[in-house]
């Protein structure tokens, strides 16, 4: 009966499923995680540019799966430390830090890069930027 019940609900008004920091707000915050995640990336693109041009069926298949992977992990990053960003860093941060604002601006720029190009130089530098903010987080919780 309730499994009935369930199944019209189901129909009548579906629910999605929603992925999403928080937002309570919990007060877990980490840029670590954006950190691996540009590490994945830096790893990624260097996978991509070992294989060269993919000559076989398989080379197509890992070079498919390093860009998706890629892809994923550059999104990943930028998503965490826009979290931080946006629900992590006050007022008095900025007022400490008056280049936060343009520092987690530039590294999701490099993030976007590093998504649309294979480019080793534009990754590195995405992951030091993370690790920029990263050390500024860690001011503020001093």
């Amino acid at each position: 009966m309730f499994r009935t019940i369930s199944r019209i609900a189901d129909r009548v008004l579906p629910i999605g499923v929603a992925d999403a920091h928080c937002d309570i707000p919990c007060g877990i915050y980490d840029p670590r995680d954006a950190i691996q995640a540009a590490q994945t990336v830096i790893r990624m693109t260097e996978l991509i540019e070992g294989l060269g041009a993919p000559s076989s069926v398989q080379d197509h298949n890992s070079f498919a799966r390093y860009v998706a992977v890629k892809e994923e992990h550059a999104k990943k990053a930028k998503d965490d430390i826009l979290v931080i960003w946006t629900d992590y860093f006050k007022p008095e941060h900025l007022a400490a830090h008056p280049d936060l604002h343009t520092k987690v601006w530039e590294a999701c720029k490099l993030g976007s890069q590093v998504k649309q190009h294979v480019d080793m130089d534009a990754a590195v530098k995405f992951k030091a930027a993370l690790e920029e903010i990263g050390e500024i987080f860690a001011d503020t919780k001093k």
